[in-house]
């Protein structure tokens, strides 16, 4: 458990158990780092951003249900999702999330990204269960395990996950959630790959295929409004990059390019990986790294930084598509925006 705390405008909020939900007017945090005027497009001059939460332990994978106007995201070491709406601020809604074993099992156990798939499902990335699983969200029935190894070899720890109109998906496997990182003894794939699950036919998941394959910590991914590209994310300090590759007709991917990297953080002055990421729909990406969201242009320029000053995990689109919901560190965040998510 991280016991930091920062300054927000107006409050000190430390990091305990259990969740703080904040209320209206909320405490507000960072501050909006403009590179190109570019950005006031996307983000109005006078955006905050606003403190929703905090007291978590590490949030993650945040999802915005929209036929019933809630939040859902991710507690990983608490092993808890947890629901958010306006109303009633934060209350748990799946304990455990992500790891159903009767012993301990690492410091990140529970569910990791989550998306919702055509069929209204919440798909999640579970570390302890080392699984992607699919549940109703409403109408009843219980989780199903869509994909839970490669050609016999467990997977690692599923990371993040989107999900194409398809019906296929495709996720991350790094190795985060396992007890030992990459040095486990319980580890069985060789590298950290990049997945495929086909669509389910009649019922049945689909296969499960290797789409990348040389990366060193794929994490967060997302596709382009055409469902054309898919980006990767990189959250290897040594080598940060996000990847842009183009989608074949058969689900496999392309060559792979740089869109952004180490190169671009060195001019910002940051440092540190990337992680969770999401697309609006011009072709924007809002990705998480240096303590905040880099916003970058569909060609790879930096256009700005919401920089929350904490480890950020992942963001969403939320609401009408224009607020974006951000997990960092311990806090549940959001910022009001021109740009809208699809």
């Amino acid at each position: 458990m991280k016991l930091n705390s920062i300054i927000l405008t107006g409050w000190l909020l430390a990091a305990i158990n259990p969740a703080i939900a904040q209320t209206a007017p909320y405490p507000t945090i960072g501050q909006i780092v403009r590179v190109d005027p570019r950005l006031d497009k996307l983000i109005p001059t006078d955006a905050k951003i606003d403190v929703l939460a905090s007291g978590f332990m590490w949030t993650e994978g945040p999802i915005w249900v929209k036929d019933q106007a809630f939040l859902l995201f991710s507690d990983v070491p608490q092993n808890t999702i947890f629901k958010w709406t306006e109303k009633e601020g934060v209350t748990p809604f799946l304990k455990p999330s992500g790891y159903t074993g009767l012993g301990p099992y690492s410091e990140e156990p529970g569910s990791n990204g989550l998306t919702i798939d055509r069929q209204g499902r919440l798909i999640a990335c579970e570390h302890g269960d080392r699984r992607v699983t699919a549940m109703p969200l409403t109408g009843g029935g219980g989780k199903r395990t869509l994909a839970d190894n490669f050609n016999g070899k467990r997977f690692s720890s599923p990371n993040d996950v989107v999900a194409h109109s398809n019906g296929s998906y495709y996720f991350t496997d790094p190795p985060y959630g396992m007890p030992k990182k990459e040095k486990d003894p319980a580890r069985e794939t060789e590298g950290w790959g990049v997945y495929r699950i086909a669509p389910e036919r009649a019922g049945v998941p689909g296969m499960v295929s290797i789409v990348v394959s040389d990366l060193t910590r794929p994490n967060g991914i997302a596709l382009s409004p055409d469902e054309k590209t898919l980006y990767v994310a990189q959250s290897d300090p040594l080598n940060p990059v996000v990847m842009a590759y183009p989608l074949q007709a058969d689900g496999s991917v392309g060559k792979g390019r740089s869109l952004f990297g180490a190169a671009g953080m060195k001019k910002l002055g940051l440092d540190g990986g990337f992680d969770g990421m999401k697309v609006d729909r011009a072709g924007n990406l809002w990705v998480t790294g240096g303590n905040g969201v880099l916003v970058l242009s569909e060609t790879g320029d930096c256009l700005g930084h919401i920089k929350i000053g904490v480890a950020t995990a992942n963001c969403a689109w939320g609401d009408d598509g224009s607020t974006l919901y951000i997990t960092s560190d311990m806090y549940l965040c959001r910022i009001r925006t021109f740009a809208k998510g699809w």
